[in-house]
């Protein structure tokens, strides 16, 4: 009897066989009819082979000699030779006792080459196929090759892609696979547009969707072309803005992709059904565990009625509450939501419903997909380990904890059956991406005008998640070397320690006459308080010294004060300090919500040349009326007091101005010594600044990047110590000078701790070649001796 499996179509015998423009046709089955009667296997001969040993073949066959074998057992048989991949073809044929078994093996890849290909480069092509060298050559692996190819150019916007595939027959069973490549033009979006849309305009909805419309100057945008799944993630987006907007009835009618008329690009439209407002209703906690007190539940619900319905607020109750219950004692927990919407109210009732699930534990964790970083890395982020009971928050919180490390593009935690019913194995799946940068950045502003930085950068440095930073940055105002080691997990705790040394200095003779270098480490630990606080602490050794020119110090006839010059030396600072940090904002780099507050302190003299003690205090507050007004209020104030008799020396001191203080140039205000015609500033041990900032629509396109923001600054500098307002020299009144007496105060030194304000305008472009801020001020309070501007603007870009 026989059994066979042929080719629907043999490899060509010239140089190259076309299998398919974007995919191969696999050969059909043709397998002989079986023969009714059954038989005994004597002995097994393997006809065929070249490269696989006899003995391999036979370790596939589910018959040995002495069994009897019947159609289903070799049907059996033929199946499992298949399903190794090893064989292009395979017979069966039993006569007289002799099973034969007839093979054609499948060829060998000696290499794998791509062709037109320009837009991706070869490296990701390589990463997404799974036909390798020395690897088996089979055709279904070759067809999804093809389709992962077509699919990696479609989501990079080259929606007609076509790939061919080519094989070039070698000696000795081996072949040549080609993939032809036709990438097609790049299909971008030429709009984006809304209907059915009230409450939010058009440009609103584009700062909420990914997809981009394709601009001159996206070159580096990887949205701004059209991918069809794109499109299922920005209605997703979509649902999310609206519904922690307070559209409970929020959906997306349709998404529709049209192709201009000359083919150019997609037009993309979202028709929308954006429904009524709705506020919470009642709000309540129901569970039958003895343990829990659904009245304590409820205190610990973020919610209350009357208040904009948001689904983000949902979530974090139902974090809330799953917490809760683990803390009494309840790993597993099922917190689940209903929803009562009242139509006629604009209301929406919550009831969260909490129980106890089947308690399951963790088996194992496995770590999967880390080349780089080491397991270690990863799974002391995890808030759970093996034998823990399971619990859906922690193991959400881990993802999160892992994808702030920044390793990663990707991190996804999937549960796999575990040994037994109540056991679950935990799979951390992630997908590394470059920790390493080397910078090199260029910028211009109308403080430190050309400004050229280098720098090298290595977050998961030997991927132990260690932190490894160098940096040379040189302009006008100031030129410093640094470099920095961050060890996040200190001795297997979670304490964050590290240690900087660097080298800097400031050529201030534009604004005090002296020039201060400094050469110094810092040594520093951080660690969590609670989960939105925590505390640092530091110790920081450096060499001061600060430079006058001689010839400004001329006894008989000084150009500065000779307070000023009396400043000149080097010094060994020793210092200790702390910080604490509370930070309730919904995003730290852009936040529309929260607060945040900063307190820190430092005490100089532990050793060294100078004793002072230094207290700063840092706040700040958000709301966001909506995505073109958002309101932030922040504030900073510091003071700095000698002890063991010493003063506060000039590079100690606070200078406020610039960016710190708009309206002011760099150091402009706060108290000055105006004994010649420099006005050189002294800086003050006391400063308090306030600003209120609320960002204003452009009513310019966003694709063009500009945003804007008006905004008040408002504060005082001062409180010089009284030995740096002491007349050194005996001076005699003239017509401009009232003249002083040794010791006594010098009435050319002002420090008036009186109040500064000023307001005007921001505006800040994400041009094409980096960010650029202009600031256009009025000054509304000042002093006569103040340096004030009007006009201010920055920027930087990498190249």
């Amino acid at each position: 009897m026989q059994r066979t499996r042929a080719h629907g179509a043999a490899l060509a015998s010239g140089l190259a066989l076309l299998l398919g423009t974007t995919a191969i046709t696999l050969p059909s089955l043709a397998f002989a009819q079986a023969a009714e009667q059954s038989g005994v296997v004597q002995r097994i001969i393997v006809e065929g082979n070249e490269r696989i040993e006899q003995s391999t073949v036979l370790s596939y066959l589910p018959i040995q000699p002495g069994e009897s074998a019947d159609p289903a057992k070799l049907d059996l048989a033929l199946k499992a030779l298949f399903r190794t991949d090893l064989f292009s073809d395979v017979k069966i044929n039993l006569v007289n006792g002799d099973l034969t078994i007839t093979v054609v093996e499948n060829p060998i890849v000696n290499k794998v080459v791509f062709e037109g290909n320009s837009g991706l480069k070869e490296e990701k092509l390589r990463d997404e196929v799974t036909v390798r060298p020395r690897g088996i050559f089979t055709r279904a692996k070759v067809q999804a090759d093809v389709q992962r190819i077509v699919e990696l150019y479609r989501r990079s916007g080259r929606i007609s892609a076509t790939v061919t595939p080519k094989i070039v027959e070698l000696p000795q069973k081996r072949v040549d696979l080609i993939f032809e490549i036709d990438e097609g033009p790049k299909s971008g979006v030429l709009r984006v547009n809304f209907l059915g849309n009230k409450e939010f305009s058009d440009n609103d909805l584009r700062d909420v969707v990914v997809t981009e419309q394709t601009s001159w100057y996206k070159f580096f945008s990887s949205n701004a072309n059209y991918d069809p799944d794109r499109l299922e993630y920005d209605k997703e987006q979509l649902r999310k803005h609206y519904r922690n907007r307070g559209f409970y009835d929020f959906r997306v009618i349709s998404a529709v992709a049209e192709l201009s008329p000359d083919k150019n690009g997609f037009v993309i439209t979202y028709t929308l059904d954006e429904g009524p407002e709705y506020k919470f209703g009642k709000i309540s906690v129901e569970t039958e565990l003895q343990k829990l007190d659904k009245n304590l539940l409820l205190q610990l619900v973020p919610i209350h009625s009357g208040e904009l319905y948001e689904d983000e607020k949902i979530e974090s109750a139902t974090d809330s509450l799953t917490f809760a219950a683990g803390a009494a004692g309840f790993a597993s927990v099922d917190v689940r939501p209903r929803y009562v919407a009242n139509k006629e109210t604009k209301t929406v009732d919550v009831v969260f419903q909490v129980r106890e699930g089947p308690r399951v534990y963790v088996d194992r964790i496995d770590i999967v997909g880390n080349s780089q970083t080491l397991d270690y890395v990863i799974r002391r982020e995890l808030n759970l380990v093996e034998g823990d009971a399971y619990n859906r928050a922690l193991v959400d919180r881990s993802k999160n904890n892992i994808r702030a490390l920044g390793f990663f593009k990707d991190v996804n935690i999937t549960e796999i059956p575990g040994s037994a019913p109540d056991r679950t194995n935990l799979q951390v799946k992630v997908e590394e991406q470059p920790t390493g940068e080397l910078s090199f950045s260029a910028g211009y502003s109308s403080v430190d005008q050309l400004v050229l930085d280098l720098g090298i950068t290595q977050r998961n440095f030997r991927g132990r998640g260690q932190d490894v930073r160098a940096r040379i940055s040189v302009g006008s105002l100031r030129q410093q070397v640094d470099f920095s080691f961050t060890e996040p997990r200190f001795l297997g705790r979670n304490l964050r320690a590290g240690v900087d040394i660097y080298s800097y200095r400031y050529d201030l003779t534009d604004y005090s006459a002296y020039q201060t270098s400094t050469l110094g480490m810092n040594l520093r630990a951080g660690f969590p308080l609670t989960l939105n606080s925590s505390m640092s602490t530091r110790y920081v050794i450096r060499q001061d010294q600060v430079q006058i020119d001689n010839t400004y110090c001329d006894p008989t006839s000084p150009i500065v004060s000779l307070s000023l010059c009396a400043q000149r030396g080097s010094f060994l600072t020793s210092l200790v300090g702390y910080g604490l940090r509370l930070d309730r904002r919904n995003n730290p780099i852009n936040p529309t919500r929260g607060f945040y507050a900063d307190i820190s302190q430092d005490l100089a003299g532990v050793g060294g040349d100078v004793n002072y003690i230094k207290t700063d205090v840092d706040g700040g507050w958000y709301h966001g009326f909506n995505k073109n007004f958002i309101l932030s209020v922040t504030g900073q104030a510091g003071y700095i007091a000698g002890w063991n008799g010493d003063t506060i020396r000039i590079n100690d001191r606070s200078y406020k101005g610039g960016n710190s203080f708009r309206g002011f140039e760099t150091a402009g205000l706060g108290p000055r010594d105006t004994n010649n015609a420099r006005s050189d500033a002294l800086g003050g041990r006391a400063y308090a600044i306030g600003s209120v900032e609320l960002s204003i629509p452009t009513f310019v396109p966003e694709q063009y990047g500009i945003k804007a923001a008006v905004f008040t600054d408002f504060g005082t500098v001062g409180l010089l110590d009284d030995a740096a307002k002491a007349c050194l020299v005996a001076r005699t009144p003239t017509a401009t000078d009232p003249g002083c007496a040794v010791g006594a105060p010098d009435p050319m030194i002002f420090d008036d701790l009186s109040l500064r304000a000023t307001a005007g305008l921001s505006v800040f472009w994400k041009s094409p070649m980096g960010p650029i801020r202009f600031d256009f001020s009025q000054v509304l309070a000042k002093e006569a001796y103040d340096k004030t501007e009007t006009f201010r603007f920055s920027t930087s870009t990498k190249f």
